[in-house]
């Protein structure tokens, strides 16, 4: 299970239709919703400033979020659209989706290398090389991983980690069908140049 889920706080709005989101947005608020969960839809409010940097920081789209809002229980969310506005492109609406704990989303998952000091690589000057510090996974949302767990020991310079080295837990898969990269152990630079050097002084020498 994901050791923190980031809180989104709103309010109920009270009416629905176009004037009550056009009075949300005169008092600086965002109107939104969230439906689904087999509850019915609750329309919201969301204080602008607020939810302009939870969209800044990224991912949005992509996270799992626990609703908190006053008067109601706390319920984990995924957003599922944001409307903007076409010319300045701050956010003129939310709808968030209501997660049973059977349902099965993509999140990003942060990525933890382990035993550096055990990997021969790294101990011959070698670099450890992030291509992907987060992938993307399919997952169930009652069960979520804290992190994906990649173990550096005994890996030589030039090895590479592919997601298919990666033990994954159970009911866990990637979004991305190809077997693609997380990181390698790059060759010091000194190697690397020395190397190059051989090789043009051979293709010289022929």
């Amino acid at each position: 299970m994901a050791g923190e889920i980031p809180d989104l706080i709103a309010e109920v709005r009270t009416g629905t239709g176009k004037g009550a989101a056009r009075q949300a947005r005169r008092e600086q608020k965002v109107p939104g919703i969230v439906y689904g969960g087999g509850a019915d839809p609750l329309p919201l409010n969301f204080k602008f400033n607020y939810l302009l940097q939870k969209l800044k920081a990224g991912r949005f789209m992509s996270t799992l979020f626990n609703l908190k809002v006053d008067g109601q229980d706390d319920v984990r969310v995924i957003a599922r659209a944001v409307q903007r506005d076409v010319v300045k492109g701050l956010p003129t609406h939310v709808d968030l989706m209501r997660l049973r704990r059977t349902t099965r989303i993509n999140l990003f998952i942060n990525v933890e290398f382990i035993n550096h000091e055990k990997c021969t690589g790294l101990k011959r000057g070698g670099t450890l090389t992030v291509v992907r510090p987060e992938v993307e996974l399919s997952v169930i949302a009652a069960d979520i991983p804290e992190k994906v767990t990649v173990d550096l020991d005994g890996l030589a310079i030039g090895e590479t980690i592919t997601i298919s080295s990666v033990s994954l837990p159970d009911g866990v898969r990637p979004t991305i069908d190809r077997d693609f990269v997380i990181a390698n152990i790059s060759a010091p630079r000194g190697v690397t140049a020395d190397a190059d050097d051989e090789d043009e002084a051979e293709d010289a020498e022929a």
